[in-house]
């Protein structure tokens, strides 16, 4: 007999999944934390299922072509150690859902919260959406947050750069998904290499900023990710440190930067002592993504 055979409902599907997932010692961070929640997402999404709730579902008794599909999922996530996003090509950052594959990392900035949410200014006051009319998005990957900023930012026009020409392609689908191709436009190069010469009045920065001995280290999981996404140098920050020389030549009077960098705050900040960083808060990072005002 086979878990497909057997199992019938989703709660059959659900333990067996979290069960299989705990047994292989799999690694989650892909947007989704833990076994359950991941197992969870596999299921929903695998059966077409809004994402958001598995209670309402769990009694639904599946068809066999249904009950085939999430055996197959399941069994994969084990045998290759791929996260599910991969396996399904669809992640969702607050509710919003992006394309991926192997080609770009799997989404999930602390920028994201940011703009879903309204940005804060230093002073503690809400950006205005009217006063930014230009965003450079570095390191696009995926596109998602030069699509999360043309939602919060609609007048705005964004240009989103690039060093790798396969998560160009990517982006490319997620926002002919979106519909935005007229306000975001896609440019292959070296952080600000392809719009020299130009200036924002936002600058988003997501770069790689993992240290080499740490990419070294990855867990399957993470290594099936494109490598280019997360080496970051000797202690990560190279590329960080590149932005905030570079990012002055291209910010507008009154614009800002805003960075994320993992863990390296205290790097930076013994590095570049007389820069006012203004240090951003979310709901699962502190002091890993700042802002610096032109």
């Amino acid at each position: 007999m086979t878990a497909q055979t057997e199992l019938k409902t989703i709660r059959d599907f659900l333990r067996y999944a979290v069960s299989r997932f705990r047994a292989a010692k799999l690694i989650h961070g892909h947007g989704t934390t833990s076994p359950i929640d991941e197992a969870a997402f596999l299921i929903l999404e695998g059966l077409n299922l809004p994402v958001d709730d598995i209670n309402p579902w769990l009694d639904a008794t599946l068809l066999k072509p249904e009950r085939a599909r999430l055996a197959k999922l399941i069994d994969s996530r084990v045998s290759s150690r791929k996260p599910a996003a991969y396996l399904l090509n669809k992640t969702y950052m607050h509710g919003i859902p992006f394309y991926v594959d192997e080609r770009v990392i799997i989404p999930r900035s602390y920028i994201g919260e940011l703009l879903v949410n309204g940005l804060v200014t230093p002073t503690g006051e809400p950006a205005a959406p009217e006063t930014v009319h230009a965003v450079l998005d570095l390191c696009t990957g995926s596109g998602c947050l030069a699509i999360l900023a043309a939602n919060l930012f609609p007048e705005a026009e964004i240009d989103a750069t690039d060093i790798s020409k396969d998560a160009l392609d990517v982006a490319r689908i997620n926002l002919k998904d979106h519909d935005l191709q007229s306000q975001i436009s896609l440019h292959r190069g070296s952080l600000f290499t392809p719009v020299k010469g130009k200036t924002y009045d936002l600058i988003l920065a997501n770069p790689p900023y993992v240290a080499e001995a740490e990419v070294k280290a990855f867990p399957p999981e993470y290594r099936k990710e494109p490598k280019l996404a997360h080496l970051g140098g000797e202690d990560g920050l190279d590329l960080v440190r590149t932005i905030i020389s570079e990012a002055p030549d291209h910010l507008n009077s009154g614009g800002a930067l805003i960075c994320e960098i993992g863990t390296g705050r205290h790097i930076i900040e013994a590095e570049y002592p007389d820069l006012d960083l203004f240090w951003l808060t979310t709901e699962e990072s502190d002091g890993e993504v700042f802002l610096l005002q032109a």
